[in-house]
C-alpha cells in the first residue's frame, strides 16, 4: 500500500501557490514540492506538524492507497 496525501487540494482551498503554502507550513519550498508531487513522504514528525498547522487530523491529509 502506498501512502498518498491531499496537500495539493488543501493548498488550493487556501488559495496559495506552492511557495506561499510551504512558508505557511514552515517548510522549504523544495521539500513541500516533493511532498505535494508525492516523490517523497514527510517524516512522521513533519506530517504531524503539517496536520497541527492545518488544524486537521493527520488521516485527513495523509492516507493509504490500496493496490487492489
Amino acid at each position: 500500500m502506498a501512502v498518498r496525501n491531499r496537500l495539493k487540494s488543501i493548498r488550493h482551498q487556501h488559495e496559495m501557490n506552492q511557495k506561499e503554502f510551504a512558508q505557511y507550513l514552515g517548510l522549504s519550498a523544495w521539500s513541500y514540492n516533493r511532498y505535494e508531487k508525492q516523490v517523497i513522504q514527510p517524516s512522521l514528525e513533519v506530517a504531524l506538524a503539517i496536520a497541527e498547522r492545518l488544524k486537521q487530523p493527520v488521516e485527513e491529509i495523509f492516507y493509504r492507497e490500496s493496490s487492489e
